[in-house]
């Protein structure tokens, strides 16, 4: 239920902020230095320019299931903040192992760009990466490796930029707006523990029946009492009974 809960808000973030028109950066700047998970996708109008020696690509990152990388720029706003944009994602390569093929070079000069607003990611402990790469999107990581002030609370999903280069990194697909199966699988273990409770009960209830009915038949008494002998011939004769008919029965199918 928790899981579903969670697919549920992210549903309700991406409706509500994916195709809004975007705000200028001044507007919520906060959330780019501490992020806001309300604020995820929100669109943002950036103005600067791209600090392209600085850019690095991040591993293992899939897109549409496929295998690849994604591209991180820094980004100098003209009010002197700078923060990160994912320019998009690049499949693996069939050159060098590890690397893709090419990394498209971002527009020089100023630009224009619009961006999603995303969290910073956690740091993967005890994963690395080769030099000009990130094990994953950990702002404080990346922020260590500049030597200059950079917003780590959130990054921006580049949506598009002007002017628009020639080659340009392939856009993230849009998250999908489905719950998947959390409900039904939360259903069936609901369903499963309340038909243990009630097996549970229907066993015990035999087993007493069946208790009842031993210390029945060992009831003390008279030794010359027939009572108890007659109870389990009664028994043994409706066992042998139903087998009888059994038999009969399969022996009329043939069987």
């Amino acid at each position: 239920m928790d899981r579903r809960n969670q697919a549920v808000t992210e549903i309700r973030r991406v409706q509500q902020n994916y195709e809004k028109s975007p705000v200028p950066f001044e507007q919520v700047k906060q959330y780019f230095s501490v992020a806001d998970p309300d604020m995820k996708w929100t669109t943002v109008s950036l103005a600067g320019h791209y600090l392209v020696q600085d850019q690095r690509i991040v591993r293992n990152r899939p897109n549409n299931s496929a295998p690849g990388y994604e591209v991180l720029v820094p980004f100098r706003l003209r009010s002197g903040e700078t923060v990160v944009v994912n320019r998009g994602w690049l499949p693996i390569g069939n050159v060098k192992p590890g690397y893709p093929d090419a990394v498209p070079s971002p527009p020089a000069g100023n630009v224009e760009v619009v961006v999603r607003i995303q969290p910073s990611e956690q740091t993967l402990d005890g994963r690395t990466a080769p030099e000009g790469q990130l094990p994953s999107i950990a702002l404080p990581d990346y922020a260590r490796q500049l030597e200059y002030p950079l917003l780590t609370g959130s990054y921006g999903l580049m949506a598009s930029e002007s002017p628009a280069p020639d080659v340009a990194p392939e856009q993230l697909a849009m998250p999908a707006v489905q719950e998947g199966s959390n409900l039904s699988y939360a259903m069936q273990w609901l369903t499963f523990g309340i038909l243990a409770f009630v097996g549970f009960g229907y066993t015990a209830r035999q087993q007493a029946r069946i208790s009842r009915e031993e210390c029945e038949d060992q009831t003390q008494g008279d030794p010359q009492d027939p009572a108890p002998k007659i109870r389990l011939e009664e028994k043994a004769r409706k066992r042998n009974t139903s087998d009888d008919e059994e038999d009969a029965l399969l022996d009329r199918m043939g069987l």
